[in-house]
């Protein structure tokens, strides 16, 4: 063989070893027994703070979990630097399995859903009675979304000073929320302590429409860690929506978790399977037994008609629930 005119043989033919090792591929994961235990408190571009122990630390997703999102209220698995100290990052390497996950979608007809917080046990709606005034499209959406979730609902009422509260707590009545009825947004002390009773064992999510207070009252009841509060135009909606990711908090004396939740104009509800609304009701779920497949408990065939008129339960009950599924197929602002 002749190159560039020199003979050569094969002495002179150069290999490039594989870079490749001998070892076959397995999909067997570390397991990372040593991994400390860690609560997440807020996720930012991709920065993940969490409390380990009784410090944070800043940590990131590995590149092992792939797609598996994390969220506020997620328990996890950090291996790396957990010293807290500036400029350090940690490695989140496993996500414990979710007792619950609140969910939403960016609208009905969207079918990628969206975790909001996970392992929460309570959903607290704030609501304005005015400025601005009530959305009981959007108070039912999360509701539907609560019990989706296996989430017990608690209805925040402010701003009772600018207008009565009686005909919204009378809507929501056969549903046996518990509730809280405030005045302005700066909430006394009276109003704070009843919130907190409420809370006191709880991880209680907050959700609302921008410009309710839900903020102002996060601050009120986490008082050493003020989140920023804005201006919003009631008729617009425009303006300051200065909560822009979720944040869990400590409630004083370690007594429960608040995790305050970004404004929402919406709340899709695509994802949710009306067979499992019907569980949040006890008293109409076993008349179900008798419904046809797949029933929508809105239709001429459905057995909880006749379980009402035989007793078993409230017809305002039966009502509720048909205006609570009813927001799946109708937008927020019909």
């Amino acid at each position: 063989m002749r190159r560039y005119g020199k003979n050569i043989d094969e002495d002179d033919i150069r290999f490039r070893p594989s870079r490749r090792g001998t070892r076959p591929r397995t999909n067997r994961r570390p397991a990372h027994e040593d991994a400390a235990e860690g609560f997440v408190l807020t996720v930012d571009r991709g920065r993940i703070t969490c409390l380990v122990e009784d410090r944070t630390v800043t940590a990131m997703k590995a590149r092992e979990l792939g797609r598996k999102g994390v969220v506020v209220g997620d328990r996890v698995a950090i291996v790396g630097d957990m010293s807290g100290a500036k400029d350090t990052l940690a490695r989140i390497v496993r996500v414990e399995e979710r007792r619950s996950a609140l969910r939403r979608t960016a609208d009905d007809d969207d079918p990628f859903e969206r975790v909001v917080v996970a392992n929460a046990d309570q959903l607290a709606v704030v609501t304005a009675l005015a400025d601005p005034e009530p959305r009981p499209r959007l108070i039912d959406r999360c509701l539907v979304a609560a019990f989706d979730a296996g989430l017990d609902p608690l209805l925040i009422l402010t701003k009772s000073d600018l207008a009565p509260a009686g005909p919204l707590l009378e809507t929501y009545a056969p549903l046996g929320i518990q509730h809280v009825v405030t005045t302005r947004e700066e909430f006394d002390e009276e109003a704070v302590g009843r919130v907190r009773e409420l809370l006191t064992g709880h991880v209680t999510a907050f959700v609302g429409h921008s410009g309710v207070g839900k903020t102002t009252l996060v601050n009120a009841l986490v008082p050493e860690r003020q989140r920023a509060t804005g201006e919003v135009n009631a008729v617009t909606g425009r303006g300051r929506h200065t909560t822009v990711s979720a944040l869990a908090l400590p409630l004083p004396d370690d007594s429960g978790w608040v995790i305050d939740t970004p404004g929402v104009r919406s709340f899709g509800l695509h994802h949710v399977d009306p067979s499992r609304v019907i569980l949040a009701f006890p008293d109409l779920e076993p008349g179900t037994e008798n419904c046809p497949r797949a029933c929508s408990h809105d239709e001429p065939e459905c057995a909880l008609d006749a379980w009402v008129v035989a007793g078993h339960a409230d017809p305002a009950r039966l009502y509720s629930l048909r205006r609570l599924l009813a927001t799946r197929e109708r937008r927020e602002g019909d």
